[in-house]
């Protein structure tokens, strides 16, 4: 597995020093590299990117203030020289806190702890093909290829399939829990979709299967940064 790699800092010697860190190591390809957290924002939108090595201390936008930005993020290897950040940085969720002056064997580490995440994503992805639901006493199978969209209802959630609707109880949560996180995205509070089976987007609503589902505009950005757009 190869991971797209980007490396954020203002530093010219520190993305001197990182990007050929990752140039070096055979599992990162170098996507590009960035003076600022703008610049790599702009660059995110144009590029899949599975892991930024990014500074933390920068003019305009901090480490920090860049990783808020986002619901959805590709995985984040903090470098900075102070080791103050730490602590906050983790609420975050990153994948690694690397103080400087960064040595090439920690940085591997980092880097190898990154790949390990990705390559346990994707095998979880691969092991999803389908939901079982209990009806009675019997447990159906729903292959996930079959279904188009998933609504929430309460305590409970419908599961629209090709040929027929499902009602669980479950919660939204719950159910993204299960499926393969590339084949479907959330748009809306209250729905999932299949990104396979949208016919059209306008409006503000994806068409699937003749229904107009709304896309909400806390899960919009994240919506379109999913999508194959030219």
């Amino acid at each position: 597995m190869i991971l797209n790699a980007i490396v954020v800092d203002d530093d010219e010697l520190a993305r001197t020093l990182i990007s050929g860190y990752v140039e070096k190591t055979g599992f990162l390809k170098l996507i590009g590299v960035c003076s600022s957290a703008k610049e790599a924002m702009k660059l995110l939108k144009e590029e899949k990117i599975d892991v930024i090595f990014l500074d933390v201390e920068m003019p305009e936008m901090s480490g920090i203030e860049f990783i808020r930005e986002f619901k959805e993020k590709p995985q984040i290897i903090l470098i900075s020289s102070k080791k103050e950040y730490a602590a906050e940085a983790f609420d975050f969720n990153i994948t690694d806190y690397i103080v400087k002056p960064a040595a090439y064997a920690r940085f591997l580490k980092a880097a190898e702890k990154a790949l390990e995440i990705e390559e346990s994503i994707k095998v979880n992805d691969d092991n999803k093909k389908e939901l079982y639901i209990k009806k009675d006493s019997r447990l159906i199978k729903i292959d996930c290829k079959d279904v188009l969209y998933i609504e929430a209802l309460s305590d409970y959630v419908n599961i629209y399939t090709t040929t027929v609707r499902y009602t669980v109880l479950s919660t939204m949560k719950g159910i993204e829990a299960k499926l393969p996180l590339k084949e479907f995205a959330r748009i809306h509070r209250s729905y999932i979709i299949r990104l396979d089976k949208i016919k059209a987007i306008e409006d503000g609503a994806v068409i699937i299967n003749e229904q107009t589902i709304p896309i909400s505009n806390s899960y919009k950005k994240d919506f379109i940064n999913v999508l194959n757009i030219l």
